[in-house]
Formats: structure tokens, sequence, C-alpha cells
């Protein structure tokens, strides 16, 4: 019963993108949502030339031409100036990228491959349209400062480019795999062979 159950953990994990969500990104309700600070907003990520109306919630499928739309969903994101940026992750920091991560790096501006500069958007939507040329892994980073407060409210989140995440994972899955076969071990054959061969 006990090894029936930790297969079934396993199915759940593997299929289960609430669990193995990542970085600022997470999903709630099939939403893709980003937190910036306590501010929240929808995140969907297309291709049009290669996938169509396809949506993506996090890694984008094929180099080339992308859009992103984030869509507030705070009106007080409306009401002030947004950036948006994208760096390569040229230290491998990977799904657990944060702003001290992002603060440790030197030369920001020769990492950054994109950049929008801080708008207001009164109808509370950002497009963003930008063409990779490499495969590989990036950073993106949202900045909103608070309009009369010294406070500064962002996201960071990783995501892949032209490529699938399956080597993320694979710590998870390495690590079930061998409890797996310690409770084999414990209350199947093996241990059961190895008192036998004892008694012997």
């Amino acid at each position: 019963m006990r090894l029936q159950f930790l297969v079934s953990l396993i199915s759940v994990l593997m299929y289960c993108p609430s669990v193995l969500a990542h970085g600022g990104v997470a999903f709630e309700e099939d939403n893709c949502v980003i937190n910036i600070g306590f501010l929240k907003a929808h995140f969907t990520g297309y291709q049009p030339q290669s996938r169509g109306n396809k949506e993506f919630c996090e890694d984008i499928p094929d180099v080339g031409e992308s859009l992103f739309v984030i869509e507030y969903l705070h009106e007080f994101l409306s009401k002030i100036p947004v950036d948006f940026r994208i760096i390569e992750d040229v230290n491998n920091i990977g799904v657990f990228a944060n702003w001290s991560d992002i603060e440790s790096i030197e030369d920001i501006e020769r990492v950054t491959v994109f950049y929008q500069p801080p708008v207001r958007r009164p109808g509370g939507v950002m497009n963003v349209e930008y063409e990779f040329r490499e495969a590989g892994s990036y950073i993106g980073i949202v900045t909103a400062p608070h309009p009369t407060e010294d406070k500064i409210y962002r996201a960071v989140f990783q995501f892949q480019v032209g490529g699938r995440r399956f080597g993320y994972h694979l710590p998870i899955i390495f690590g079930l795999i061998v409890i797996v076969q310690y409770v084999y071990w414990v209350n199947g054959g093996g241990l059961r062979r190895l008192r036998q061969r004892r008694s012997m």
C-alpha cells in the first residue's frame, strides 16, 4: 500500500504545475500570476509566428519573436510607472532568482537584452515584444515604485527560452525515486531476501 501511495505521489508531482511552479511566477486557478511585492499581475506569453494564439505561462518554447502580456490585477499598478527588464541568466541563478541575486550583478546593463522604461498604463495592461536570438535561461524583472513613499515593489522570475525545463525537475524526481526504492527495500523483496539469506 505504501509503495502504491508513493507511486501515486510521483504521478501527481510530475503532472501538477502548481507543485513545480518556480521563481516569482505562481499558478492560481489556471492563471499565471506574478507577485510584484504585495501587488499581483496576470502574466501570459505568446509566440504568434511559431505558435499562433497558444498561451505560455512561464517558459518560451522557441527562439524568435515573443510577446508578453502583463495584466495588472491591482488598480494601484495602473496609476504608477512600471518598467520591465529581461536579462541573461549569466550567473545561472535559475528558478530561485530573487532581487538580492540581481543586486549582486556588477553591470546589469551589460546582461540586459530588453528594457522598457517606466510608463503609466491607465488601461492596466503592459505589452512587451522582443525577439530572442539565443536559447537559454533569462530573468524577467518588473519594478514599480510607490508614488508617495520610499518603497519599490519588484517581481523577479526566471524563464527558459528554446528548450524544456526538465533538468530543473530532475532533483525532485530523483529524490522520489530514491524514496520509492527505499520503501520497496524495507517492505518488499529486498530486506526480506536479505533476512532469508542470513537465516540460512
